[in-house]
């Protein structure tokens, strides 16, 4: 047989191969089996993902920490906190209510009516003393309103105002006592939180007296309250406050440890920074949902006859605005670095966009170089040392953002549109070197 007609069965299936050929057939099937990379899970992935879990889950714990420190903990920002309360008018009214109901229940106009005409009626004038008893209601109502427009007056005055502001910021160290379970002019009663309004009583009685109103001189010392929330809240809040005030500084840097520990440990940073990113984000779409939940366990707890349910609102809303106002900014800030490392990676749509932005960037810089506007050797050497400029513009934006003190979201964009200006000029200045044309070979 010729080795043609050996070779067919061989390249038909290999039934004509020898044993020690088919032996060796199967080594080499075995050795290229080998060879093939397997695809294993490994312990990177699952750990890189529970690390990036973790720190997201602490994320929202971590901003309630730092506002428990900067607003609660801190006298300027508490008062920064509570000073748009007397600006509210559902504050104002309330406030305004409040003070008119202690001041006349403390008059006590028909008392001192009834004394009257009894005086009279001692002296022997019956009809005049009748005469004051049927107008002693009418009395006690115009000495109400007149009380109840003054007082209103003084509320929404910008003197009731400065005295807010001094109030509050001598009682924010009481505020800080009753969070941490003491007593002070912020303190609990019939199971719930008030604070002293005398203060601003006084106020009102001196204004009163200036109008020729001397009966309120006779009124003993008044410390009337105003609710703020009930006692059951205040428990929930002393616990919350010792447990994120304690870890205040610890939250914050454990949630960056963990999220930076998943992203380097993962197989693919850039996904995982994309995964981080949009984690971190929705974390602080679910604090915002926690406050809304907080907030209708809030106004529940606060009945009608206590604080009205607008007061009751605009209070809740002024003293957690900082807290939404740090969420969003947070929430940009998953954004803009999620999509950040989208861009960077090997997609279609971010290779197409990198692509067109260094097309753009190239045109401009042909434009420039033949109009005459060459960047020479500033351009060789930006070209040259990119890399390290761009990491120096991403830390840069990064200390900016971290110092700005109480940046907004608008803050956190106008940061990102910077950097991205910084990364075009330096994409734009940067010449890559000319490569010398090859020159003719000569003749032979």
């Amino acid at each position: 047989m010729s080795d043609t007609a050996r070779e067919s069965p061989a390249a038909a299936g290999g039934s004509g191969l020898s044993d020690d050929e088919r032996a060796e057939l199967e080594r080499l099937r075995a050795e290229a089996a080998k060879a093939r990379p397997r695809r294993r899970l490994g312990w990177r992935t699952p750990v890189a993902s529970l690390l990036i879990a973790l720190g997201c889950l602490l994320a929202p714990v971590s901003v309630l920490g730092v506002w428990a420190a900067n607003q609660v903990s801190d006298t300027g920002r508490y008062v920064t906190t509570i000073t748009p309360l007397i600006s509210s008018p559902p504050i104002q009214n309330a406030l305004t209510d409040k003070v008119t109901n202690e001041i006349t229940s403390h008059i006590n106009v028909t008392g001192y009516v009834n004394q009257a005409a009894a005086a009279l009626n001692g002296r022997g004038l019956p009809r005049v003393a009748t005469l004051l008893q049927t107008f002693g209601p009418p009395l006690a109502n115009a000495v109400t309103g007149f009380i109840h427009s003054t007082v209103q007056k003084l509320v929404t005055s910008p003197r009731f105002a400065t005295a807010w502001i001094q109030v509050n910021t001598v009682a924010h160290q009481q505020l800080v006592t009753a969070l941490s379970g003491g007593k002070g002019a912020v303190s609990t009663s019939n199971g719930r939180v008030t604070i002293d309004l005398a203060p601003f009583i006084n106020i009102v009685k001196q204004d009163l007296a200036a109008r020729g109103f001397t009966l309120i001189n006779r009124l003993p010392p008044i410390h009337p309250t105003l609710a703020l929330f009930s006692s059951r809240t205040l428990v929930q809040a002393q616990t919350a406050y010792r447990l994120v005030n304690d870890l205040k500084i610890v939250l914050p840097i454990l949630t960056l440890a963990l999220l930076a520990a998943g992203v380097y440990l993962a197989r693919s940073h850039r996904r995982a920074l994309i995964g981080a990113g949009l984690g971190f984000a929705a974390s602080m779409l679910l604090l915002g949902g926690g406050l809304l939940i907080f907030r209708g366990i809030y106004l529940n707890s606060v009945p009608q006859s206590v604080l009205p349910s607008d007061a009751a609102a605009a209070m809740f809303d002024t003293l957690v605005r900082f807290i939404r106002q740090g969420l969003r900014v947070l929430l940009v800030v998953g954004l803009v670095v999620a999509i950040g490392a989208f861009l960077a990676g090997p997609s279609a749509t971010a290779a197409r966009t990198r692509h067109g932005v260094a097309a753009g960037l190239g045109w401009l810089r042909d434009v420039g170089e033949r109009k005459g506007a060459s960047t020479g050797p500033v351009g060789t050497w930006t070209y040259a040392h990119r890399m390290g400029l761009r990491i120096a513009a991403v830390a840069l934006i990064g200390l900016i953002f971290v110092f700005w003190g109480r940046p907004t979201a608008l803050v956190v964009i106008l940061l990102a549109v910077v950097l991205l200006v910084l990364l075009g000029l330096i994409e734009l200045i940067g010449t890559p070197p000319t490569a010398r044309a090859a020159e003719p070979a000569g003749p032979g």
